[in-house]
């Protein structure tokens, strides 16, 4: 039997083992039961939030950039291009339900919750490896637009990078949720475009904006004085975290110790401290950006703190 270049992609995600995570790229036939699609879809939801607002401020400094086997494209519009005003080429498939956000839990291998869920509102994708970068490109977000396939609207749409995939499709490759791939198309050729397979398209590196929203910090599940583990969100401009440090507060007056310690990147967007003592909060955090940005939230987790809660600081990058 003849191959067909019609693929379905499917970006799986475990929010235990990031590193274990890889998009599945596995060839169909052409009975149109799954182009480009697990056709699995999801129906989690963002967990329940209990938000501190305390105060805190910002300065840049210096920060590693992570190493790729491709040129990475740089913050907002710094790339080099190999297209036209500053737009690269790649290729895009798609995962999940046709309408849907990709993975089935509506999460990824970033660490993101209820991706189907504004802002995210399923407009996500995998990422390959120089999009993806083992994690520290998590949350960028990108334009993207098709305009060789005739259902191809030609108007660039908003992704952010929630997943990874590494599956060589192209030098750049977007696993597209079913929502964000359909996006690209004309109006009522969403279901045509999706069909398509494997297509080409262009894109370029865009400032993230989550307007009204700050920097906020989900504490995961199984934390515990020993063991903090952050969730980092909704970076404006970079969109991404490549450094958190943690300040801890004193036991006597509960005012901050001065003191900053580096947090490890545990996997996605997913920072931890682990310690042969307790910690003792409140605790601020200092989330430094990609372009070496770096933004202070004071005393944002309360002494108090509990796992699987949601603490916003007051503070944004610019």
């Amino acid at each position: 039997m003849a191959v067909l270049w019609w693929w379905s992609s499917s970006c799986l995600s475990s929010r235990a083992v990031a590193a274990a995570l890889l998009c599945l790229l596995v060839a169909h036939g052409s009975d149109g039961t799954r182009h480009n699609s697990n056709n699995g879809g999801g129906s989690g939801s963002s967990s329940s939030s209990k938000s501190h607002k305390q105060g805190g401020g910002g300065r840049a400094h210096a920060a590693p950039t992570t190493p790729s086997p491709y040129p990475s494209p740089s913050p907002a519009a710094g790339n080099n291009s190999s297209s036209d005003d500053g737009w690269l080429n790649a290729r895009a498939t798609w995962y999940g339900a046709p309408n849907g956000a990709g993975p089935d839990d509506n999460g990824g291998a970033c660490g993101f919750k209820g991706v189907n869920m504004p802002p995210f509102s399923a407009m996500t994708s995998c990422g390959n490896e120089p999009i993806f970068k083992d994690g520290k490109g998590c949350g960028s977000c990108y334009q993207i637009r098709c305009k060789a396939h005739p259902a191809c609207s030609g108007v660039a749409e908003t992704v952010i990078i929630t997943d990874m995939n590494y599956y060589p499709v192209a030098p750049y490759h977007f696993d597209l949720s079913g929502t964000a791939f359909g996006a690209m198309a004309k109006d009522e050729h969403n279901d045509e475009l999706r069909h398509a397979g494997i297509i080409d398209i262009q894109f370029k590196r865009v400032p993230c904006q989550y307007p009204g929203l700050t920097v906020t910090f989900h504490i995961e599940r199984g934390s515990n004085p020993n063991y903090l583990a952050v969730l980092v969100e909704y970076e404006n401009g970079d969109g991404d975290v490549v450094q958190v440090d943690l300040m801890e507060s004193s036991p006597d007056d509960g005012e901050p110790t001065g003191v900053w310690e580096p947090m490890r990147e545990s996997w996605g967007s997913i920072w931890r401290m682990d310690t042969r003592r307790p910690l003792q909060g409140p605790f601020s955090l200092r989330v430094t950006n990609e372009s070496g940005k770096t933004l202070v939230a004071d005393q944002v987790i309360p002494a108090d703190w509990q796992p699987d809660n949601v603490y916003s600081s007051i503070v944004q990058f610019e």
